[in-house]
């Protein structure tokens, strides 16, 4: 593009978001060295969602909602709308974007510069969790990446997701080749990661938090945080969810000649230290293989 300024399309699926979209988009208008055209897209709600989001239209940043009257049922769905329905011909670059979390000013600006100087196709970040109570914690995604990583975790929550825009275009042309497939993956995140890994293209996830990711009762995916989240991830990993979402990502993104080596059970004992980035999660996930759950 010829901007001196970089323009960003900035995504964002809302669903029943009445509580918290207003000071979202807020903080989306107070973005610093970038310009920005929202488009919103909503899931049928019952909270007055579509109204006030037409209402918000007269802030001071371009808010394009899309046709409202779709029923998703979760937000990779309504992500993937997004994705195939918005023009990025007009962008530099393109952000996802949750309705209820707090971007600070240099979210965007820090994340075009380090596009821009590192060469890259992706870029995610660390976030601060925040709670209704006043605690906060950070969430670390950047330990270093591996080599299968992308197959069984995304770079980390999809709202800190910015792309080059002909990358993201990569990714929206395959999708849109592939749609009933890509629909039946439950996160959005961990497919478009997957996607830009498997292709080679280059993903950075940045260590600086600069989003507020807001935990409630409501979020689909949350922090892992708490006696009934482990026991809602042990219980999705006892139903095999965690495997057949797995199987899903391999199917869609990796050479098929490939797949069966990938989920080979000696061949994940043998590399599982290349499977997933944090110490911890590269034990427990070994565990889950020796044991039968994965």
């Amino acid at each position: 593009m010829n901007n001196l300024i970089p323009r960003v399309a900035i995504l964002l699926a809302a669903y029943n978001g009445i509580k918290w979209i207003e000071e979202q988009v807020d903080t989306i208008s107070q973005q610093k060295e970038v310009e920005i055209d929202l488009y919103i897209s909503i899931d049928i709600s019952n909270d007055g969602t579509h109204k006030r989001c037409k209402d918000l239209t007269s802030k001071n940043i371009s808010i394009n909602i899309l046709p409202y009257g779709h029923h998703f049922g979760g937000a990779a769905k309504n992500f993937f709308r997004l994705i195939r329905d918005v023009d990025f011909s007009d962008y530099d670059y393109i952000s996802l974007a949750d309705q209820d979390d707090i971007w600070l000013p240099e979210k965007l600006s820090r994340a075009v510069k380090l596009i821009t100087d590192k060469k890259l196709d992706g870029y995610s970040s660390d976030v601060i969790a925040f709670w209704a109570d006043g605690r906060e914690r950070l969430v670390k995604k950047s330990y270093p990446q591996k080599q299968f990583d992308h197959y069984f975790e995304s770079a980390g929550p999809g709202c800190t997701y910015v792309f080059k825009r002909e990358s993201l275009q990569k990714f929206k042309d395959f999708l849109i080749e592939n749609w009933n497939e890509v629909n039946k993956v439950e996160l959005h995140d961990w497919v478009i990661y997957s996607y830009f890994r498997e292709k080679s293209m280059s993903w950075y996830i940045d260590k600086v938090a600069l989003m507020r990711y807001r935990q409630h009762e409501n979020n689909q995916v949350g922090v892992n945080n708490g006696v009934q989240a482990y026991w809602s991830r042990l219980q999705k990993i006892n139903n095999k969810w965690y495997a057949h979402e797995v199987q899903k990502i391999v199917n869609l993104t990796k050479s098929h000649a490939q797949d069966s080596i990938v989920l080979n059970k000696l061949f994940l004992i043998k590399n599982f230290y290349h499977l997933r980035r944090r110490p911890r999660d590269m034990i427990v996930l070994l565990v889950m293989i020796v044991l039968g759950l994965f």
